[in-house]
């Protein structure tokens, strides 16, 4: 069940990814970031409403945020002109904030104990910053440090093994690990489908964003639909 919880999380971020590059380059940007964020507060509205968790309508509040916090962190960069850096900085100076008032004002951050309420909205507010981090943080590694989105990609995979040794040998706490390897899940899954969908000069595949965030999104519904028949992550997901 763990596993598959991060296989979708990293699909949710690539899908997330390519989907938001395709609507920003089929529609004029502005439509495409009003349609990116009536989504994710449709998905939103869905979720908190919700009397109890649903592996559908959870995942797709993910898919929503992961479009959306794609859109946030690169409206800065094209329309702004704000550079990757300080955007990655802006949006980890975000995250630290959102987490400490979290702790501060519930004295946790563990995900066990989000069920409803004020820790939901956290929850989810801390999602999405980490989304937005993440697709900076993953630009400014693939393009501003030249490393590609394929040597971007493989060093994130490294990276996100960091936090489970570290857990595994008891050097980091359970919540530390989740939120760290949480974050670097975005610019793991991102830099992966910017690769495949990309063109051969920009040093990807060249298979488009289109037909890469309608393999990705088949794949997540195909793994969210077996979570909801067969509910086995009814016991350990408490979102909702």
């Amino acid at each position: 069940m763990t596993a598959l919880f991060w296989i979708i999380k990293v699909l949710t971020t690539g899908m997330g990814e390519t989907a938001s590059d395709f609507l920003a380059h089929a529609l004029a940007p502005p439509v495409a970031v009003g349609i990116g964020a009536v989504g994710l507060a449709a998905a939103l509205v869905a979720q908190l409403w919700a009397p109890r968790y649903r592996a559908g309508i959870y995942w797709f509040a993910v898919v929503m945020v992961s479009i959306f916090g794609t859109m946030a962190a690169d409206v800065l960069h094209v329309a702004l002109g704000i550079p990757y850096a300080v955007s990655t900085a802006a949006f980890a100076v975000a995250l630290a904030a959102i987490l400490w008032l979290w702790y501060r004002t519930e004295g946790t951050l563990s995900i066990h104990t989000v069920i409803a309420g004020r820790r939901e909205l956290f929850y989810w507010s801390t999602v999405l910053a980490t989304f937005a981090l993440g697709t900076a943080a993953g630009d400014l590694t693939a393009a501003t440090f030249g490393w590609g989105y394929l040597g971007s990609g493989l060093i994130f995979a490294a990276a996100i093994a960091v936090p489970a040794v570290a857990f595994r040998a008891r050097r980091l706490g359970p919540v530390a690990a989740f939120w760290t390897a949480y974050v670097i899940t975005r610019p793991l899954g991102a830099s992966f489908a910017d690769w495949m969908g990309v063109s051969t000069a920009r040093g990807g595949l060249g298979l488009g964003t289109g037909p890469v965030t309608a393999a990705w999104a088949a794949v997540i519904v195909a793994l969210v639909g077996y979570l909801a028949y067969s509910r086995a992550d009814r016991a350990q997901v408490p979102i909702g």
